[in-house]
């Protein structure tokens, strides 16, 4: 995965020391958003939830 640097477009956010870079169009479509990291016996990871839509399709997954 690419780190990106913010553009005018983006929204950053800052969170314990972990910043965030969101585009601001989505941002609007996604709110509310939760990330966290999830640990079990399957594995560690991070977990991505938000009212936004996803539908069935191939890469709709929002786990990575």
């Amino acid at each position: 995965m690419a780190l990106d640097e913010p553009t005018d477009q983006d929204e950053v956010f800052d969170d314990r020391g972990l910043n965030y870079i969101v585009e601001k169009e989505l941002l609007e479509r996604i709110k509310p958003i939760k990330i966290d990291y999830t640990h079990s016996a399957y594995g560690a990871g991070f977990s991505i939830s938000s009212s936004m839509e996803m539908g069935n399709a191939c890469g709709s997954c929002t786990s990575c």
